[in-house]
């Protein structure tokens, strides 16, 4: 039940299977490289990531009847350095977590539709 990387990504941290609240050290990476944040949930409830290095967090919904997969990038700067994530979860949830490092995914540029009259 752990979520994968892509081929070109590499892994910084790991987490199996885990119910309720626990913390993920996760290794350094290269100037430039972007933090990857992989989390698979099952279960009802909503559970918090918090990326401490570099102030970020997040919630997600875990769904009773569903595995669900959320993958997060994080292209702040100091993204390189290493750090804890940590989960706070119900016992209802059950959750896994990858973490990766990888080339910043590059941004999309707004585009403009029209419509035929």
């Amino acid at each position: 039940m752990l979520p994968e990387l892509d081929s070109d990504e590499t892994l910084a941290g790991r987490r199996k299977v885990t119910v309720g609240n626990a913390s993920i050290d996760f290794d350094a990476g290269k100037k430039g490289d972007a933090l990857i944040v992989a989390v698979r949930c099952q279960g009802a409830g909503k559970i918090r990531v918090r990326v401490r290095s570099v102030h970020v967090a997040f919630p997600l919904e875990c769904l009773a009847d569903q595995v669900s997969t959320t993958y997060n990038q994080v292209g702040v700067g100091g993204a390189n350095r290493s750090g804890v994530v940590s989960v706070q979860a119900p016992s209802s949830v059950r959750w896994s977590m990858t973490i990766g490092r990888g080339e910043p995914a590059q941004e999309e540029t707004p585009t403009a539709t029209t419509r035929p009259s």
